[in-house]
């Protein structure tokens, strides 16, 4: 298994493109049973998929094109040699989400709810299109010297200097971490009331396990000396996570303004991995506004002991176990950051909010 039997199933037909179809098929399958229950129009999933999906595929495209800019140069119309590789998620779901909006926009459907019907079976799309790298040999991470982590699937063995050298599994750490999204979301979802808080939680639970992932990888797209995934998805997680929690406290100023910077310092962790003091100031100073913002909203603090805990836990790791605890720290920190922000919500239960479910979607004036 560290070493694919072949990039494609049977002929010309490759692994990728059959992965990459079969997340889209899913997807579409999962949006659609979220279409009845949020009460939009019949046939709305396949009418937003014949939109959607080409739109992704040009975005995805002209993201990858627009970083790596000096390679299609020479010989613009390569660019639309796609089937030649060359395709960036962050890219797709740009593209799709600017292709959902026209969409509501000419049908008059809410925009926010087409985005919380597709992200659950888009972060499932995505857990599965990762095993397309596995076939492709790409998107893996550094050298694995240590022969005690030279396994599959902690690594793949990667052709180099006329032999095979193992590095990190980056593909797969992604695909784990984005399957275990999904289920949250899945979960979640029903109990998520604003429109757009489903796919504010995608934003969220994606762009934490990037932003930590995209910093192993030896593929990544630069711009200015930048990876651009990695501080987009340090973007996407500050939106995604002030949204939620303004939401969470609203009509609770104190509430907001403790919240909105404790979820700020959680991220700031991630620039203080390798110096456990500032990292343990942080996360000290974290807490204690979380508390208060728990104090002030009527929620228990206990909720956040648990992520709290798991981040002692990494911080100890990477005190004590060289190389293999920075990771297990690393992981832990970017596993916390939607625990803790879910700590902070206020979670209807589901009979409250049953009958807001089952009502039918207005369209937007």
């Amino acid at each position: 298994m560290a070493i694919p039997y072949s990039r494609t199933l049977f002929g010309p037909l490759q692994w990728y493109s059959v992965l990459i179809v079969t997340g889209i098929l899913l997807a579409i399958w999962l949006a659609g049973r979220e279409e009845r229950r949020l009460g939009l129009p019949r046939d709305t999933v396949i009418d937003l998929a014949l939109i959607v999906v080409p739109c992704g595929i040009i975005g995805a495209r002209l993201y990858y094109v627009a970083m790596t800019w000096e390679l299609f140069r020479s010989n613009p119309i390569s660019i639309l040699y796609i089937w030649e590789g060359g395709i960036a998620i962050y890219g797709g779901v740009i593209g799709g989400a600017l292709g959902a909006w026209v969409y509501a926009r000419r049908k008059k459907l809410p925009f926010l709810r087409l985005l919380d019907m597709i992200a659950p079976g888009l972060l499932l799309a995505q857990a599965i299109g990762r095993w397309g790298n596995y076939f492709n040999m790409e998107a893996y991470g550094p050298e694995i010297a240590n022969p005690a982590f030279q396994f599959f699937p902690i690594g793949v063995l990667i052709p180099s200097g006329g032999g095979y050298v193992w590095h990190m599994a980056t593909f797969f750490y992604e695909s784990l971490w984005n399957a275990a999204g999904f289920a949250a979301l899945w979960a979640m979802r029903r109990r998520v009331r604003e429109p757009g808080g489903v796919m504010c939680w995608y934003l969220l639970i994606y762009g934490s396990g990037r932003f930590i992932i995209e910093r192993l990888r030896e593929d990544s797209l630069y711009l200015g000396g930048l990876r651009v995934s990695q501080y987009l998805s340090l973007l996407l997680c500050l939106a995604a996570a002030g949204v939620i929690l303004v939401r969470a406290m609203r009509g609770n100023r104190p509430a907001q303004g403790m919240s909105l910077v404790c979820g700020g310092l959680c991220i700031a962790r991630w620039a203080a991995l390798e110096t456990p003091w500032l990292y343990a100031l942080l996360l000290a100073a974290a807490l204690g506004l979380g508390i208060l913002a728990c104090r002030s909203a009527g929620l228990s603090p206990a909720r956040l002991l648990v992520p709290f805990a798991l981040d002692a836990a990494g911080l100890l790791a990477a005190l004590w176990m060289a190389g293999v605890g920075l990771h297990l720290h690393t992981l832990l920190c970017s596993l916390t950051l939607p625990v803790y922000v879910a700590a902070l919500c206020r979670w209807k239960k589901e009979a409250d909010i049953q009958g807001e479910e089952t009502a039918p979607c207005r369209s937007e004036p």
